[in-house]
């Protein structure tokens, strides 16, 4: 039986720093965000939000998912577009000026050093942060009933010169992320352009899954749901490693509400971290925090998330190309490119 009330209430605690401070904070959105119900919104494409952390977003924001990261540019200065979710190479198609500081300051300094360039966008060490780099991952190569690949995987991305692949493999739609795979030979080159059947992480996946395909090469988070829901499937990374996909979030230019700090620190942290790492996604976290994060997932599956740290250290970002070096690389995809048959 619970404790009777009594005549007079108690009084009411004192309310401390932090909470009148967040509270504060909060009445500031709400006024920013007008008495019309129009509420800032945080835009995103599909596949690359978690559910599980966009449900938690605090009110007034709310989310909203787009067909492909190009919408979300196209989108960027509506005027209640308050944050952006970008992977890292359609974050390089933003100026400086299109952005501002996101604030992440205290966030920033529980991530590995590895996350620093993304997140002065590859700016100098002097800049500020201008994106919170919540989620990193390897390319890795999906196959499909190709258990004699599989068992070959000391070859490493050489398999995808592998005659039995032709016209049977998808590739990512970045030709630089391709080049970075196989190098800049442009005899191998020439003999992957001619294995490809289509250049498409997203959409090309599907020709995998209906088997038109037999290997495609995805990023790690696009891969963890499927290795549990078809056998048929095995997932490598080579040990020489590879080129890394990062997710940003970024706070674009003008008079937007401040982002709310703790919605981005829950991804931190239990108990929404270990829903994101089940979702393929890893935060930039020091490695004893997500191996305590993974200890009770399946032994193959902690090993994809976290691979051994000689692995992980031969793991590259890709930096914004100077526009000269990007014209050699488009010269040289480009004279790689299959001959037309009569």
């Amino acid at each position: 039986m619970g404790v009777p009330f009594p005549l007079s209430p108690p009084p009411a605690p004192a309310l401390s720093r932090r909470t009148l401070l967040r509270l504060g904070a909060a009445s500031v959105i709400t006024l920013l965000a007008g008495c019309d119900g129009q509420e800032p919104l945080l835009l995103g494409s599909r596949g690359d939000l978690p559910g599980a952390w966009a449900r938690r977003l605090p009110k007034p924001w709310r989310s909203q998912l787009l067909e492909d990261p190009a919408q979300v540019l196209a989108k960027r200065s509506a005027p209640l577009t308050g944050l952006l979710q970008l992977s890292d190479g359609w974050a390089g198609e933003l100026r400086p000026g299109d952005l501002q500081p996101i604030g992440t300051p205290a966030l920033l300094q529980r991530l590995e050093p590895m996350a620093a360039p993304l997140a002065r966008l590859h700016g100098p060490p002097a800049a500020g942060p201008l994106a919170f780099p919540w989620s990193y991952g390897p390319w890795v190569l999906l196959l499909r009933n190709r258990p004699d690949l599989a068992r070959r995987r000391s070859e490493g991305w050489d398999l995808l010169l592998d005659p039995s692949l032709a016209g049977r493999l998808v590739l990512p739609s970045s030709p630089r992320v391709t080049i970075a795979l196989v190098g800049e030979d442009p005899e191998r080159l020439r003999r992957l352009r001619r294995a490809a059947l289509a250049y498409d992480e997203r959409d090309g996946l599907s020709l995998l899954l209906t088997g038109e395909a037999e290997a495609a090469v995805l990023p790690r988070q696009r891969v963890l749901g499927l290795l549990r829901r078809d056998p048929r499937l095995q997932v490598l990374l080579p040990e020489r490693g590879s080129p890394l996909s990062w997710n940003l979030l970024l706070r674009p230019a003008g008079p937007h509400p401040e982002p709310p700090l703790d919605w981005l620190g829950e991804a931190l942290e239990p108990p929404l971290l270990p829903a994101l790492l089940a979702g393929g996604w890893v935060p930039p976290l020091p490695r004893d925090q997500l191996q305590r994060a993974l200890a009770d997932f399946p032994a193959a599956t902690a090993a994809l998330l976290l691979p051994p740290q000689p692995v992980l250290e031969r793991c590259f970002s890709l930096p914004p190309l100077a526009a000269a070096e990007r014209r050699r690389l488009q010269q040289l995809w480009d004279g790689a490119a299959p001959v037309p048959t009569a």
